[in-house]
């Protein structure tokens, strides 16, 4: 019995220790249990993104803008709306798309695995305050597919894991700042 109170004794004044020394409210200087969106914002509006000049695949500003829609109503306390009545708006551009090649299959010569990176400019701006929340260019993000057998992936399939990717990370932007 006595080893059961000591060992408790030992884990009370161990989380006792890590609240007094670590659990403050001030972010940059330990741990905080503020909310890690912005206050005040309840409404984002998401139209549909853009295009740069070079870009001649067609669908993909529609995926992303469905994509980054999606994941703001899944990870952000935000809710989708129409731009007349929304808080604030996220727009972007599609930049620029690179495919190339990683690896070729030594008995056919064929391409094995591909990388898919998108270059993607986007701004977030309060509609109430005319203020730019955050603005980022030359935003770079990379996924692979395999185009070989057992998958066999087109373009299509392989990018739809750079667009997920790269709405996570857009809606990883709109955090408060630390």
């Amino acid at each position: 019995m006595n080893l059961w109170k000591m060992m408790a004794r030992s884990m009370l004044l161990t989380v006792a220790a890590g609240v007094l020394c670590g659990c403050g409210s001030d972010p940059t200087s330990s741990y905080t249990v503020q909310d890690q969106y912005r206050g005040g914002i309840k409404t984002v509006a998401v139209p549909v993104w853009t295009r740069g000049k070079d870009i001649y695949r067609r669908g993909l500003e529609f995926r992303l803008t469905e994509a980054v829609q999606k994941r703001v109503e899944l990870n952000t306390p935000y809710k989708i709306a129409k731009r007349p009545v929304a808080d604030t708006l996220l727009t972007g551009t599609i930049d620029l798309i690179e495919q190339q090649e990683l690896s070729r299959d030594p008995n056919t010569g064929l391409p094995r695995e591909k990388e898919i990176t998108i270059i993607i400019s986007f701004e977030w701006k309060d509609l109430r305050s005319g203020k730019s929340l955050v603005k980022c260019g030359n935003f770079r993000v990379t996924d692979t597919y395999i185009s070989h057998t057992p998958f066999s992936e087109d373009f299509f399939q392989g990018s739809e894991g750079v667009i997920n990717k790269a709405a996570e990370r857009i809606v990883e932007k709109m955090e408060a700042p630390w």
